[in-house]
């Protein structure tokens, strides 16, 4: 990347690095659930690579700047016309748990990592780009547009970005905090689509509902779809893995 000036016609200009291929909110719909799982998983490994840089030590602890945003969004929240039928129970869920993000993680966040933004060619997942709103807190914040952005279009690639990010050890606090991280965007997401439009706040709203289905109101910790399709997935996983091993074996022995 490079960044530089032109004095003589007063502009500034960016040259950014080039990944070839196509978004892959585009193509996933068309491939079969085992090469969207796949993708999905190489695209985890690379989120988990991101996440290894910590943050400078001028900027202040995630919990101290992740409260202060959420106690931000519920205030305009409280003040929109659009309300969650459930709203009361999310945030007793919110305030019972939110102890847990204490002490957590202050390292890189892409914070727009979702379909659009990841490159596919051939079939396989060939990068991510848009790291212009990146941010630094706690990781496991960065996995949450699974939610609202990824899990409508595949649960294949969204089983497999968990598990590949995790190298398929998935600790047992995760699904509690992705659920607080989850149900603290949802007043955030009300707020910003609000602002977008009718068009954009009612297709916010949509996906909304799904959220608050997968978790049952937040009674749930584990969505819906990650009960049955984690261990499905991991099950495929292998499967693939012995096929491209038995592959490689023909190809090197023909």
């Amino acid at each position: 990347m490079e960044i530089g000036a032109v004095k003589e016609l007063a502009l500034c200009y960016s040259i950014f690095s080039f990944i070839e291929g196509e978004d892959a909110k585009t193509l996933m719909p068309e491939w079969t659930k085992e090469v969207q799982y796949m993708i999905g998983l190489e695209a985890g490994k690379d989120h988990a690579r991101m996440h290894l840089y910590q943050a400078p030590k001028i900027i202040k602890p995630w919990y101290e700047r992740a409260l202060k945003k959420h106690e931000q969004y519920v205030k305009a929240y409280q003040t929109c016309e659009v309300k969650i039928s459930s709203n009361d129970k999310i945030f007793q869920f919110i305030d019972g748990n939110l102890g847990i993000i204490k002490n957590r993680p202050n390292q890189l966040q892409h914070d727009d990592f979702h379909l659009e933004n990841i490159i596919v060619k051939d079939k396989r997942y060939n990068g991510v780009i848009d790291f212009n709103g990146y941010d630094w807190g706690d990781p496991n914040h960065d996995i949450v547009k699974i939610a609202l952005f990824r899990r409508e279009i595949s649960i294949p690639f969204s089983i497999g970005q968990i598990i590949g990010y995790f190298n398929q050890k998935i600790p047992e606090d995760f699904w509690r905090l992705y659920a607080i991280y989850v149900a603290m965007t949802l007043f955030f997401s009300i707020v910003w689509s609000i602002k977008a439009g009718i068009s954009v706040a009612d297709e916010m709203m949509e996906r909304l509902h799904v959220v608050l289905e997968d978790h049952k109101n937040f009674e749930l910790e584990k969505p819906g779809f990650g009960l049955y399709e984690v261990k499905k997935w991991s099950v495929v996983k292998k499967e693939m893995d012995q096929y491209s091993k038995k592959r490689i074996f023909m190809e090197t022995h023909v």
